[in-house]
């Protein structure tokens, strides 16, 4: 009889904690990233467009007609 009270409080006390942290679990929204930095700033590493140079947005504009022109299918089937 004993043993049972002991297992019943276990169970309740285990039920108890387990329900106090789902109760406090977090967000897991997505959130936007803040960036400092305009995009055609980017990286100056070895991974950009040889065209592209970092910080000139004009050069950047050109990149990204040139990218979108790549991948229309229109464009690509003929």
């Amino acid at each position: 009889m004993r043993l049972t009270k002991a297992i019943a409080n276990a169970v309740i006390s285990l039920s108890c904690v387990f329900g106090l942290v789902a109760c406090s679990e977090n967000s897991q929204a997505l959130k936007a990233s803040k960036s400092d930095v305009a995009a055609y700033q980017g990286a100056k590493n070895g991974f950009v467009d040889k065209n592209w140079t970092p910080g000139d947005k004009t050069s950047w504009e050109k990149q990204l007609r040139v990218r979108a022109q790549i991948q229309d299918e229109y464009t690509r089937s003929k």
